[in-house]
């Protein structure tokens, strides 16, 4: 009789092993799974930088393409501004493009004033060049305390 009690206690330990085993097992496979969100969405966040940053490099391109620097008045194009989202919340993104110059004085037009690297090119007939430094910052949604992650691309692109 005493060796039936003894075989139920064995049996009542190695259920609570294996159920403080499964349940250790459990929080690991929990832990791990969130580590794999937060990483995949940093990830997805980074990416999202990198295609508002190349979008917004065309942007600027087409635009300094579409615009007369040489019409009277000055119309030279130096900023472009934007959001997506709203950035202060951790939900989106805020991007700053800045645009200088490079080029002939006649090529460069009325931006000779503004943030232009060089106008004393000796051939006329070079063709006009920009810089565009793009700046996309955003915040990690699980801690909207902290700074803002900055991506930045410049681009030289003749034009």
């Amino acid at each position: 009789m005493q060796w039936k009690q003894q075989r139920k206690a064995f049996s009542m330990i190695t259920a609570i092993f294996i159920i403080v085993l499964m349940a250790t097992v459990a929080i690991l496979v929990i832990n791990t799974s969130g580590k794999i969100v937060k990483e995949t969405t940093a990830q997805y966040q980074r990416e999202q930088a990198v295609l508002l940053a190349k979008s917004y490099t065309e942007y600027a391109i087409m635009a300094v393409t579409a615009n007369d620097r040489n019409a009277t008045g000055g119309n030279c194009l130096t900023d472009i501004d934007g959001s997506i989202g709203s950035p202060s919340d951790g939900e989106g993104y805020s991007i700053r493009v800045r645009i200088a110059y490079i080029g002939h004085n006649a090529e460069v037009g009325s931006c000779a004033t503004t943030r232009i690297f060089s106008k004393a090119v000796v051939t006329p007939r070079s063709p006009l060049n920009i810089i565009v430094d793009v700046y996309v910052e955003y915040k990690d949604p699980d801690n909207t305390s902290s700074p803002l992650v900055v991506y930045h691309k410049r681009t030289l692109q003749k034009i």
